[in-house]
């Protein structure tokens, strides 16, 4: 039983990393993309988002591959979540509705 509580809690956990991930990524764009600093918004959040999931991954984890396994899901999940809340779409926008860049 103690086992089975153990697999839970990491994918519960996997959706706690996503959050933190994607969540961290959008917050990143909305600050990012209006700052004089961008690139430094940008590269900063990167480092830091991944340290802390891949830190997150290595302790739940914890030499024990299954966990891994069932925290992938719940990450990617938490991808999808993320996504809906946000209201942030996925596809891309059709190009009548592109900028031009060209003259």
């Amino acid at each position: 039983m103690n086992e089975t509580l153990s697999l839970m809690l990491a994918g519960v956990a996997g959706v706690f990393l996503g959050v933190l991930f994607f969540g961290g990524l959008w917050w990143t764009v909305q600050k990012g993309s209006s700052s004089k600093w961008s690139a430094l918004w940008f590269f900063g959040s990167l480092l830091i988002r991944t340290g802390v999931v891949l830190s997150g991954f290595y302790l739940i984890g914890h030499g024990h591959w299954v966990r891994l396994l069932l925290c992938l899901p719940g990450f990617i999940l938490a991808r999808l979540a993320v996504t809906r809340v946000t209201g942030a779409s996925s596809k891309p926008e059709s190009p009548e509705h592109e900028a031009s860049h060209a003259p």
